[in-house]
């Protein structure tokens, strides 16, 4: 199992960071690798890629302004995504972890590499929102 982890300290409070990460919904507007997400309950939603392909995400675990946990799948990888916001000030530390793991033997040699491209992605994306 590959697991990569990302800290940032976004320039906003924790209630702005945390409510606009969580706003699933319009992910899409913002996300620069999606194309659209799917919100099928309050605990699961599909993210597809520009090309459309889908990635389902159960949640775990939501701790109000704290911690947002979630379960992934798709048909190259299953894994676990854990958020921990934390206040700094005026500022906001997020601190992502996910382990993945490939179902294709193939792909077990790029996960590590894929999954911090796919992190840095991501804060690359929430930072443009907050700078």
């Amino acid at each position: 199992m590959a697991t990569s982890n990302i800290k940032a300290l976004i320039p906003s409070e924790l209630r702005h960071v945390w409510d606009f990460v969580l706003d699933i919904e319009n992910y899409a507007a913002w996300r620069s690798d999606l194309s659209k997400t799917e919100v099928i309950s309050d605990k699961q939603f599909i993210e597809y890629t520009k090309d459309g392909y889908p990635t389902t995400f159960t949640v775990t675990l939501v701790e109000p302004y704290r911690r947002w946990e979630f379960d992934m799948e798709n048909s190259n990888m299953t894994g676990h995504w854990t958020g921990i916001f934390t206040a700094k000030g005026d500022e906001t530390e997020i601190d992502f972890t996910e382990q993945v793991e490939a179902k294709k033997w193939l792909l077990k040699p790029f996960v590590k590499s894929y999954l911090k491209k796919q992190q840095a992605q991501f804060v690359a994306d929430i930072m443009k929102n907050f700078s």
